[in-house]
């Protein structure tokens, strides 16, 4: 029995949502710590301090990596925040994929446009050659990745007929 297996680590686009966040309490506990020190007020420092803590749990999140495993005809993906942790998103078997191609692929007319939402675990910018593929999975789901050109070339040789480099 032999096994393929192919790891892809890939940068994701900042979190603006995290980071607006961080920001934001980052001001509001500057503020409340002038304000407890200038009034005298103990239960400022309070909020000051769990203001505070917002701010360092929001910035765990603004980074963000996607790891793509490819272990005989399966594809995992992990979500990795600022490099500490990890989260299990999601687990593809290439039984069910209809089909993997570049973004801007002829092969990929026969299935229609991107919807509204594709899930994006890619680099979640359109780069200079746009390196993004676009995989239709089970008829429902269209999945945005980057994976790279080993990644490609083993998910070809596993599903030769679903996967198209163009």
């Amino acid at each position: 029995m032999s096994e393929s297996y192919v790891e892809c680590l890939v940068q994701g686009r900042q979190n603006t949502k995290a980071k607006v966040l961080m920001i934001f309490l980052i001001v509001l506990a500057a503020g409340l710590a002038f304000a407890a020190f200038l009034f005298g007020l103990f239960w400022l420092i309070i909020f000051t301090i769990a203001a505070g803590i917002g701010a360092y749990f929001a910035a765990q999140y603004i980074n963000v990596e996607y790891e793509y495993l490819y272990i005989d005809k399966e594809l995992v993906i992990d979500k990795i925040y600022n490099q500490a942790k990890r989260k299990r998103v999601v687990t593809y078997s290439f039984d069910k994929v209809q089909v993997i191609a570049p973004i801007k692929s002829y092969h990929l007319a026969n299935f229609g446009k991107l919807s509204d939402k594709p899930k994006d675990y890619s680099i979640g910018y359109e780069d200079q050659p746009d390196l993004r593929y676009v995989m239709f999975y089970e008829g429902q789901e269209q999945v945005l990745l980057s994976p790279s050109e080993d990644l490609v070339k083993m998910m070809k040789n596993a599903a030769p007929r679903k996967v198209f480099t163009d």
